[in-house]
């Protein structure tokens, strides 16, 4: 179920004790994109301007506008800023080397999931690559996946921010409110690429494979393990490491088939956070009335910015949700339960008798997604996006169940046509129905 959004915070949603990156230091990182202009220091009247229009907000810069430090893209999501902020989490969560015994065994895995998906999907392998990363290796093949997926929800919520300077009445001096403008969108971007960071940086430790979070993040798509989370992840649950490792292997080389097979899939998922990118709006009264509460209750300090950092966390300054960002959230998690349900169908008929372990396999897997999914972990974090367990059960039903009826190709063709909504997962035959094309036409030109 869609749930209301959360804050764009600082703090990932993996427990980490890591501390938060510090508030001030990220804006002062900012102003580089000014510094060319005005070198180190920005001339009396233009700082005047961004701290009155940075009131406005809520926002106090003052210790901030100077010196400038660091270095701006000029992107709405910067990768430098994403990746450095997921390697130290991946760092600090440690990062075994992959071994000559690691590639054997997962590319062994791959290889035996590759023939069992032949008689499972019928969409082919369309390529032999086999790709065993670290979970450093992850983050650096998953980055510019990543970016492309988010970047829209960077730059809806950057438009939304900076038209609020826009519509507020010019004073004299236009061309610097133009310059506090840049500068907010280039705050907003990093603070979104701080927070996606983290969610990186988090689930690398617990990720098995590149498509384990539902999402197309390498081009072309292509099975990839990660073994030291694996071997985690297969710990004391008595089923033997090689099973544990073909399941993967199973469960990613699925996904991968699918996405590279109907890249209409890909485009359709990154125009659901485009859309809920493009909705966002924020309503300035109402966040002026909540800073002003927690100012008066002492939550807000206007001296202290990582008071700032906090309310962040805790909700003020989080954009109201319209009407078209829901519709687009339900989009988005619809696609993600019938991935997953899709990948469950797919991997239990191709290991059929073949994996003993399968069904406390697919159990672990529940608890597992039940507890913590990768897809949770992100989307809960960036929009408040709950991908609901029971969801991806009713999905991986409704697809064995169109299996029955239409077999392989029937269950694969439904990917080429309209896909089912949340309310048709729960009733296979009546979403049949609502794509069954009449015997007779004839009444169609009346």
């Amino acid at each position: 179920m869609v749930d209301a959004m959360t804050p764009f915070g600082f703090t990932p949603d993996d427990g980490s004790e890591e501390t938060p990156p510090d508030f001030a230091a990220l804006f002062a990182a900012l102003q580089s994109q000014l510094q060319s202009q005005f070198g180190d220091q920005l001339p009396e009247n233009l700082q005047k301007d961004i701290q009155e229009q940075f009131a406005k907000l809520g926002i106090n810069p003052v210790g901030f506008l100077n010196p400038f430090q660091s270095s701006a893209t000029g992107k709405a999501l910067p990768v430098d800023v994403i990746r450095d902020i997921a390697k130290k989490f991946v760092s600090a969560a440690g990062n075994k080397p992959v071994g000559q015994s690691d590639v054997a065994q997962m590319r062994e895995a791959m290889e035996i999931a590759d023939l069992w998906l032949n008689e499972a999907t019928v969409f082919p392998a369309n390529s032999n690559e086999k790709i065993v990363l670290s979970r450093s290796d992850w983050v650096d093949a998953t980055l510019t996946g990543w970016q492309e997926s988010v970047e829209p929800l960077a730059a809806g919520l950057a438009q939304a921010m900076s038209s609020i300077i826009d519509e507020q009445e010019l004073p004299e001096g236009a061309a610097a409110i133009g310059a506090v403008t840049g500068l907010l969108r280039t705050f907003i971007g990093t603070l979104i690429a701080t927070q996606l960071g983290q969610c990186i940086g988090g689930l690398a430790s617990t990720v098995t494979g590149a498509h384990d979070v539902g999402l197309p993040l390498i081009s072309p798509p292509r099975p990839a393990l990660i073994a030291e989370n694996i071997a985690a992840w297969g710990a004391d649950i008595g089923v033997a490491e090689s099973e544990v490792r073909i399941f993967h292997a199973l469960r990613e080389g699925a996904v991968a088939r699918l996405f590279d097979n109907n890249p209409w899939l890909i485009e359709y998922m990154r125009s659901a956070i485009s859309d809920y990118g493009k909705g966002i709006r924020i309503d300035i009264s109402q966040i002026q009335n909540q800073i002003q509460e927690s100012m008066d209750s002492g939550a807000i300090d206007p001296e202290n910015p990582e008071t700032f950092s906090i309310a962040l966390n805790q909700g003020v300054f989080t954009p109201e949700e319209t009407p078209s960002q829901k519709y687009a959230l339900s989009k988005l998690e619809t696609a993600l339960a019938l991935i997953d349900g899709w990948a469950d169908d797919v991997t239990t008929l191709a290991a059929g008798n073949r994996l003993p372990g399968i069904e406390a396999l697919r159990e672990t897997l529940r608890r597992h997604r039940a507890s913590s999914s990768p897809a949770q972990q992100l989307f809960s974090s960036l929009f408040g996006l709950e991908v609901s367990p029971r969801m991806s059960r009713e999905a991986s039903a409704f697809w064995a169940e169109i299996r029955k009826v239409g077999e392989l190709a029937g269950r694969d063709q439904i990917w080429s046509g309209i896909l089912p909504t949340q309310e048709e997962l729960t009733d296979a035959s009546a979403y049949l129905k609502s794509v069954e094309i009449p015997d007779d036409l004839s009444g169609l030109s009346e």
